[in-house]
């Protein structure tokens, strides 16, 4: 996987263990990602497919996309397509994608990059590989979040961020056994309040892609506020000091407490996607690209739409390599 990396974690701020006095959490669920196809026809695994919603709280959807190697003229993406009400986290592993949205942000996204797209009161959006991509074809792995959004946040101003793989804050486990790539939010006590992530969220979350070594046992602080995902990205191993077996393409979801537990197995290294954020609590009406609170307002999206209140296509590509958000 050629996201961002180190030559040496030993040389890393260090995320210590929770101590005596916090709570272990348990793990509550580990289901299976089924496989499915989006866009034109790329592949995903829907990683949140029979867990409830309440579960899940503040997130609402996640598609691992690939891990494919294309043949040349096979990349795909997506049509233009509209969003309203929540944020999306596009995350690269490996491979190329180009976002562009009517609002004018966009560009290109590669190894380690994140798109971070606020739709909040809507717009166009558009996904797919750069034409170069299509030709050569080649390896593509990644993942979109969808976050959601509060009722007062619901029509706020889109917003995008562009987050380079240099930018993530880079921590390691207490021992070295894990490298810790932490896109949005922090953990580990005021100490290490300076390593946040980049991502600026309107819902307080954490989002952190970690490689554990071979045989490693990891144990990090987790929010007690926060609910506690864990989707697997590559290998396998064990979520939990129980030690439920996982492999890629499983989440496991967490009870309260203050710290979780995770393990690589005895022959390869895992990746693991560790994901958590302060519940909403509030109700949920989504459908489609549309996450609300009301059916009324649900309707209001697919008018506004189709009278083309949530912009139009533009005529002319977002830049590249956007040196900035575009707000």
């Amino acid at each position: 996987m050629p996201a961002i990396t180190v030559d040496d974690i030993l040389v890393l701020p260090r995320v210590p263990e929770p101590d005596v006095t916090q709570t272990e959490r348990k793990v509550t669920s580990v289901t299976t990602a089924p496989s499915a196809y989006e866009g034109e026809g790329f592949p995903v695994r829907r990683a949140f497919a029979g867990v409830d919603l309440d579960r899940l709280d503040p997130f609402i959807h996640m598609d691992q996309m690939g891990e494919v190697d294309y043949g040349p003229g096979e990349p795909k993406g997506t049509p233009w397509h509209p969003h309203r009400g929540f944020e999306t986290v596009t995350y690269i592993i490996d491979g190329t994608f180009r976002h562009q949205d009517s609002n004018g942000g966009g560009g290109l996204i590669t190894n380690g990059d994140t798109q971070w797209m606020t739709a909040g009161s809507g717009l166009l959006h558009i996904e797919a590989p750069p034409e170069e991509l299509v030709v050569s074809g080649g390896l593509f792995h990644g993942f979109q979040l969808w976050v959601n959004l509060p009722a007062r946040m619901k029509m706020t101003t889109p917003r995008y961020q562009d987050i380079r793989a240099g930018q993530v804050a880079l921590l390691s486990s207490a021992d070295g056994g894990a490298l810790l790539r932490v896109i949005a939010g922090s953990f580990g006590g005021p100490s290490l309040d300076q390593h946040c992530g980049p991502g600026v969220t309107h819902t307080p979350i954490a989002l952190v892609h970690a490689t554990v070594s071979a045989g490693a046992q990891v144990r990090l602080p987790w929010q007690a506020d926060f609910n506690a995902l864990a989707y697997v990205l590559a290998g396998s191993g064990s979520v939990g000091t129980e030690k439920r077996p996982v492999q890629m393409g499983q989440l496991a979801v967490f009870g309260a407490g203050d710290g979780i537990t995770f393990a690589a197995g005895p022959r390869q290294d895992m990746d693991i996607l560790l994901l958590g954020g302060q519940p909403i609590r509030e109700p949920v009406a989504a459908y489609g690209p549309f996450v609300m609170n009301t059916r009324a307002e649900l309707v209001q999206a697919f008018e506004d739409y189709q009278a083309g209140r949530l912009g139009s296509i533009p005529a002319v590509p977002a830049d590249p390599h956007p040196g900035h958000d575009v707000l």
